[in-house]
């Protein structure tokens, strides 16, 4: 009986402390305004197709550090970085 309680007593010490927030950075959706994913204009100045073969996926920005999916009319977008190490 006493084995139970030490378990429970280390059991709530350990779930009441606060976790600790991420250090890389989230993902985040972004709704897309007046298009959806198959109308998203090409070459547009904020998100370029990856390539023909990979259907509604972007890179977002300038460079090739978030990659984004577009699902109906809302885009996930991710760090480059995140998606790697998940």
């Amino acid at each position: 009986m006493k084995m139970v309680s030490v378990l429970l007593l280390l059991l709530s010490t350990l779930l009441g402390i606060p976790a600790l927030p991420s250090q890389r950075p989230a993902c985040y959706k972004r709704a897309l305004q007046d298009h959806s994913c198959h109308t998203i204009p090409k070459n547009t100045e904020n998100l370029r197709h990856i390539d023909d073969g990979l259907q509604d996926h972007f890179w977002e920005g300038k460079g090739c550090e978030v990659i984004c999916y577009c699902n109906l009319n809302e885009l996930l977008c991710c760090p480059k970085v995140f998606v790697a190490v998940t």
